[in-house]
């Protein structure tokens, strides 16, 4: 392994672990009252469309960067749970809920 794929997956995984402690704070706790849900959507989003960026790329380069991939599907992973859990654990109504609430009426 050279140096530069040492350092990248360092970065990749330091990045991958970053919604770790969110995760794991929201899974001991169920609280996620204060945990912004546009936020979550868009880095939820964000990740989705520059993996798919990175893999269609990668394909047609035929190089592959496996830090890259580890790092988006850890998040993905991540983000999946922090997802699931603020329309599970929610106390307070979301943007999301009250929008549907206001085109049903």
């Amino acid at each position: 392994m050279t140096p530069n794929e040492i350092i990248g997956w360092m970065g990749s995984i330091l990045f991958a672990i970053c919604a770790l402690p969110q995760s794991l704070h929201t899974f001991k706790t169920r609280k996620v009252d204060d945990l912004n849900e546009l936020f979550i959507w868009l880095w939820f989003l964000g990740e989705v469309f520059t993996f798919w960026y990175i893999i269609v790329d990668d394909i047609n380069n035929q190089v592959y960067h496996v830090p890259l991939y580890f790092n988006y599907l850890f998040n993905i992973l991540m983000l999946f749970y922090l997802i699931y859990a603020k329309y599970r654990y929610n106390t307070v109504p979301t943007a999301l809920s009250q929008l549907k609430r206001r085109i049903q009426k």
